[in-house]
């Protein structure tokens, strides 16, 4: 596979290197834990405890998951009554679709029914419904407690959703490196993961890409590329992952690696894809021919310029606009050509995640197609990018404040006195990009100013190069090393 040395000489043990926790080293955190009695002292270590890092975090994030539950349950039956789904914000597209999508009545996906997902989050779908008529088997035995199907078909999901999310944080602590690895509890106690871990079928797709960083972290090339392309079999957005590789392939010219990676992420891809492509082309192409044609999304910008300049985007008196999917191309092909520039000319190499995290916020703001649980995508490589907490936070508070407001305005439907107007929506929404921007900015400029990079090290100046690191080619710049703040 590649002849590059292998990763054994760095890879530490918990007990073999110190890793200070975010009380010690984040000043935001630290002011935080003041509630709970300050940061952790000096002299505490949890690396020689059963308390390591990875354990502390997976704690973290199963409690963070489980405050997500608490926020989907009150729609959890679907019974909607009065818009509550909209009223206490706890819309979630799993439960309207155990019927909608024929699952509730044993429809197999792309066969008995066009589902509107890739593949793998059909197939997803199918075990998930499987294994709740299995409950229904075992309830009617007596052997279990019964319940109403939507409902087990809704826990079920979590729970398998729930295991994803718990390898997401494992796999982002894994590809920060020893080092680094308490910067995945940006996603363990993330506070959009309260709201989105059960949105949709996102999790998914994460703990794909999450682990694909991993495998390219542990120099496992072909394994990173068979995580991408299942990835993109669960959701497309996986697929972005290839564009950074792509980009430091060229810089570092270390070619044969990342063309074992694309060519690893295509097979697993078609693996996945051709047989339901031939065996139900009609149930299987649905997914891309909704998305071809699908209007443009209330919170992207598309949106706004149909609703605000109805004359030029679409047509006075149009409900929806579905832009072109030429215009939608060039606007998104700008954005990554500029991100494209940023690696080939910043005078040192980006870091992996520096661009993947690039990559990802430029398809999210510029594609028609922007969910408010897409936010989600990011938090695990905002992690990675820039673990500084103050502005994640700022930023996934707003990314709330756009699903709320979604919801007011969804509301608009039922009961108009109770709703949010698209212009007070688009408020929100503008803040938000804002406010993403400037973390695209923050970015930006520690990509072209390394050493204000909490992250980089002369030592190691990428956790997650994987096998970039072993390149001559490009130059490295060279900084004072930065000290870990710790109390006196």
């Amino acid at each position: 596979m590649t002849d590059a040395p292998t990763d054994d000489a760095v890879v530490l043990t918990e007990s073999e290197v110190l890793t200070p926790p975010p009380s010690r080293t984040d000043p935001t955190v630290r002011r935080a834990a003041g509630a709970i009695g300050g940061p952790l002292g000096r002299y505490a270590s949890l690396d020689r405890r059963w308390w390591t890092p990875i354990r502390v975090l997976l704690a973290i994030t199963a409690f963070t998951l489980l405050l997500g539950y608490g926020q989907k349950a009150p729609c959890a039956n679907g019974q909607w009554v009065s818009s509550s789904q909209y009223t206490q914000a706890c819309y979630s597209d799993i439960i309207p679709l155990w019927t909608a999508e024929g699952l509730s009545a044993g429809a197999v996906p792309y066969r008995d029914h066009a589902v509107e997902y890739p593949v793998l989050t059909g197939g997803f779908m199918w075990v998930t419904a499987e294994l709740t008529d299995g409950w229904h088997d075992l309830a009617e035995k007596n052997l279990v407690p019964g319940q109403n199907s939507g409902i087990v078909w809704g826990v079920i999901s979590c729970l398998l959703l729930a295991m994803c999310g718990l390898f997401t944080v494992v796999a982002t602590a894994g590809a920060a490196g020893a080092r680094r690895r308490w910067d995945a509890a940006i996603f363990a106690a993330s506070p959009l993961l309260v709201f989105h871990a059960f949105t949709n079928w996102d999790l998914f797709a994460m703990a794909f890409a999450s682990g694909a960083l991993w495998a390219w972290s542990r120099n496992k090339p072909v394994a990173a590329g068979v995580l991408i392309g299942l990835g993109t079999a669960a959701k497309l957005y996986p697929g972005l992952l290839l564009l950074p590789l792509l980009l430091l392939a060229y810089r570092t010219k270390s070619w044969r690696p990342v063309l074992w990676a694309v060519l690893a992420a295509a097979g697993a891809w078609l693996a996945v894809n051709l047989p339901i492509a031939l065996a139900w082309t009609k149930g299987w192409w649905e997914f891309y021919s909704f998305n071809s044609s699908r209007p443009a999304e209330s919170e992207s910008f598309w949106y706004m310029l149909h609703n605000y300049f109805p004359g030029t985007f679409g047509r006075s008196g149009d409900s929806s606009w579905t832009p072109s999917g030429a215009a939608v191309a060039v606007v998104v092909i700008i954005a990554m050509g500029a991100i494209a520039w940023l690696a080939l000319n910043a005078p040192s190499r980006p870091r992996l995640a520096q661009l993947v995290f690039l990559v990802a916020a430029a398809f999210l703001l510029t594609s028609k197609v922007s969910s408010a649980q897409y936010s989600l995508w990011l938090v695990p490589l905002i992690a990675l990018a820039r673990p500084r907490w103050r502005l994640a936070l700022i930023w996934q508070f707003s990314e709330i404040a756009v699903w709320i407001g979604k919801m007011l305005w969804l509301l608009g439907g039922s009961d108009p006195n109770k709703a949010l107007t698209y212009d007070g929506l688009s408020v929100i929404l503008l803040t938000r990009d804002a406010i993403l921007l400037v973390v695209v900015g923050a970015v930006v400029r520690e990509i072209w100013r390394p050493e204000l990079d909490v992250v980089r090290t002369p030592e190691d100046p990428d956790p997650g190069a994987g096998l970039f690191r072993y390149s001559h080619v490009d130059r490295l710049l060279k900084f004072p090393a930065k000290s870990v703040p710790t109390l006196s």
